[in-house]
């Protein structure tokens, strides 16, 4: 069964870190591109990061540079997303999906993504 599960979320202050997994059970990730996705109430699903197969490329989103770091461990078969400098505007659901065909252009849009995991709350609050 292809199964993606996250972890890491949590309650943080504005200010504080927080590292996300996204772990792969049932296929090989290391075959994936793999893209972190967040989605506050009300608002519609927004691409936060991208790590292709290789690890080679990464992408983000112009709101989360120089704060947040995707990395993967494809021994571990397991995607981190590092998240640091939190922001109240950070807090949603986040979650991993993953993607067999790379790409540069649409890589923050959920609709090519082939598998997704269940999300994980992250609030940052004071």
């Amino acid at each position: 069964q292809v199964q993606l599960v996250e972890s890491g979320g949590g309650l943080v202050q504005p200010g504080g870190s927080l590292r996300l997994s996204c772990a792969a059970s049932g296929f090989r990730l290391d075959a994936y591109n793999i893209g972190w996705f967040r989605q506050a109430p009300g608002k519609e699903r927004e691409g936060v990061s991208y790590i292709s197969s290789s690890g080679a490329a990464t992408y983000y989103t112009d709101s989360v540079k120089g704060r947040f770091t995707i990395s993967r461990d494809n021994a571990k078969n397991t995607v981190y997303l590092q998240m640091n400098s939190l922001k109240p505007e950070d807090t949603a659901v986040y979650y991993c999906a993953a993607r067999r065909r790379y790409s540069a252009t649409t890589w923050h849009l959920p609709q090519y993504y082939d598998y997704w995991g269940q999300g994980t709350q992250v609030t940052v609050s004071s």
